[in-house]
């Protein structure tokens, strides 16, 4: 479990230091909810909506927040 964790983390961080585009921002909520890290998944979701609302990735994003939501 710990070394599970470790890697997690350690993907985040790689993440975060790469940037934060559209595609990479939602390629960590979908790390974060494979994670059943769905508050930070939904936080990322919301982001990219926001700083990219006309990204491809902004569909893909709210088509998630709503399956999160159970709209």
């Amino acid at each position: 479990m710990f070394k599970r964790t470790l890697a997690a983390a350690a993907l985040f961080l790689l993440l975060a230091a790469c940037g934060d585009s559209a595609a990479k921002l939602y390629e960590t909520a979908q790390f974060e909810e494979m994670q059943r890290n769905t508050e930070h998944a939904s936080k990322l979701y919301r982001e990219i909506l926001s700083r990219y609302p006309e990204a491809p990735e902004a569909r893909l994003a709210r088509e998630r927040l709503e399956a999160l939501e159970g709209k």
